[in-house]
């Protein structure tokens, strides 16, 4: 990273005070289930450029990817667990709508504006393949964007077996995203896929804190009304929607004081290290894995 004039900090939001290009690598707890490709603590590499966008942020994954694998196998084409991976460039770039479209023939944008059109449409289009839970997540949706997320997680994810940088998200499930300049209800974020798994995150950073609050306060409230329900139901404690979310008020201050244009992404380090040594599972490059109680 110092090669391409990164700093390491303990925070990102020293861009703020004036740190342009800036990095952090840690460990990060979630609180979600453990298989051989998620455990609830792992090592990611957060970075943060100041006067870009997006785009450059595809560009920093592709040289840093590339770049380990030619330090740990001297070659860009890779074996991972039987299928051949080709890290040479240029990278897939598709859309998430034009993705689904492809895979199921729906284009969500005709829909946008009718939410049970849409999840009629996706139903129809995927029962033959979505278990019962499946079928009733997409019921659940609130918006159109969740449901092309959820589409899209269901069918396509799996398929991206090549180097694939997924673009141009729904505003509802990307709450730190900047709206896209050319697109309404999408946002400037991308997510690169390789071997049917997410290996990194990234986005235009949203830097109006007026809107950063409401989306905040809305991701908030949708939160606490599925955790009502599910404690309701009696499922308190059996997932990830039972613990409690608050206003991150430093942040938002942060950006009030005023936080340069600027884009971010996170990558899975865990995730890197399992494809460039063809590990099958996380728990083989982690040194102390969480284990499921016997």
């Amino acid at each position: 990273m110092e090669e391409l004039a990164f700093i390491e900090v303990e925070t990102p939001v020293l861009q703020v005070g004036g740190f342009e290009k800036v990095y952090e690598i840690g460990r990060i707890f979630r609180n979600e289930g453990i298989s051989t490709r998620h455990n609830p603590e792992f090592t990611s590499i957060e970075v943060y450029e100041a006067y870009t966008d997006y785009e450059s942020m595809i560009n920093l994954a592709e040289e840093l990817v590339i770049r380990c694998a030619l330090a740990v196998n001297g070659k860009l084409s890779l074996d991972y667990q039987g299928t051949q991976i080709s890290l040479e460039r240029p990278w897939r770039r598709e859309s998430m709508h034009d993705l689904v479209k492809e895979a199921t023939g729906i284009d969500f944008r005709d829909l946008q504006h009718d939410l049970q059109a849409a999840k009629k449409a996706a139903i129809d289009a995927l029962s033959a393949s979505l278990e019962k839970q499946d079928i009733q997540d997409i019921e659940d949706c609130p918006s159109v964007g969740h449901i092309l997320n959820k589409v899209f997680e269901n069918t396509v994810e799996k398929t991206l077996l090549q180097p694939t940088f997924v673009t141009d998200y729904p505003l509802e499930v990307s709450p730190l995203a900047k709206p896209h300049r050319r697109h309404a209800k999408l946002t400037e974020r991308f997510e690169l896929f390789i071997c049917g798994r997410e290996l990194a995150n990234a986005f235009s950073e949203l830097t109006d804190p007026i809107d950063q609050r409401t989306r905040f306060e809305a991701q908030i409230k949708q939160h606490n009304e599925a955790r009502m329900a599910s404690n309701s139901d009696g499922k308190e404690g059996q997932d990830d929607g039972t613990y409690e979310v608050t206003l991150d008020e430093d942040f938002l201050t942060a950006l009030e004081y005023g936080m340069p244009p600027a884009a971010g992404m996170g990558l899975g380090i865990d995730r890197l290290v399992m494809l460039l040594t063809d590990s099958p599972s996380i728990r083989d490059v982690i040194a102390f894995p969480v284990l499921k109680s016997q």
